[in-house]
């Protein structure tokens, strides 16, 4: 039998070299235990019946770990995502059905020039618009347009047509917003403000804007197109679409 240490033959009945006084067959190496969580996650290996014999049937199991963890996951997130639930349910629902108009039903606006009152602008019509008093290169800037809605509604979209009609040759006749900040009030009293950027097209403008319980909308012009002398800014039409709550 060779040392594996030092390679010299030793009879078959030694258990240390003759040369060395290594261990020629030390054996399997001590079996190293187990941390903790690994022992307590650990199943027991099941022992085969002995020959001849019929396994017992065990009437109960202990359970393991896995399930319960498991369980106990599943009911803290469903706990953590009740409040969350109504939220998600009414964004799906934002985004897969079809919206309504929610039209206001009381208008006003900073300012109007004769024939042309804030409640042209929400008739549901374009052959009417809105213009607010005065003239010139400034005109327009800080001009607004504001409504009410009977009951709080849900806002998701804006469209607005701006200029005086949505044929070209009438919309180029007078000035056309080109910036609008838009403020939105819920019924508990608190706003959000959205700047839209209008094109300077005639015609259909949507935008999404979204807000929950509105009960009041104000339209504020920044920046115009087209504004001089003898020259208003006009708008056309605002509808709102959304749900009511």
């Amino acid at each position: 039998m060779p040392c594996p240490g030092c390679r010299t033959g030793n009879t078959p009945d030694r258990t240390r070299c003759v040369h060395c006084g290594l261990l020629l067959d030390p054996g399997p190496p001590p079996e190293v235990r187990p941390p903790w969580w690994r022992r307590l996650l650990r199943r027991r290996p099941r022992q085969a019946p002995v020959a001849g014999t019929r396994p017992r049937r065990r009437l109960w199991r202990r359970p393991g770990l896995t399930l319960p963890v498991v369980l106990i996951v599943l009911a803290a997130g469903v706990w953590f995502a009740l409040p969350h639930i109504p939220g998600w349910l009414g964004l799906a629902k934002d985004e897969t059905g079809t919206l309504e108009a929610v039209p206001p039903t009381r208008f006003r606006a900073s300012s109007r020039a004769a024939g042309h009152p804030a409640g042209a602008a929400f008739d549901g019509f374009t052959n009417r618009y809105w213009a607010p008093a005065g003239d010139g290169p400034d005109s327009g800037r800080g001009q607004y347009l504001e409504c009410d809605f009977e009951q709080p509604v849900r806002v998701l979209k804006l469209v607005v047509f701006p200029g005086v009609s949505a044929k070209m040759d009438e919309f180029l006749t007078q000035a056309r917003p080109a910036r609008i900040t838009v403020r939105l009030t819920s019924a508990d009293g608190t706003s959000v403000d959205k700047e839209l950027r209008i094109k300077d097209q005639p015609g259909q403008q949507t935008f999404d804007l979204r807000g929950s319980e509105i009960v009041r909308a104000r339209l504020t012009t920044a920046t115009t197109y087209g504004a001089g002398p003898g020259r208003r800014l006009a708008v056309a039409e605002v509808e709102f679409f959304g749900r009511r709550t």
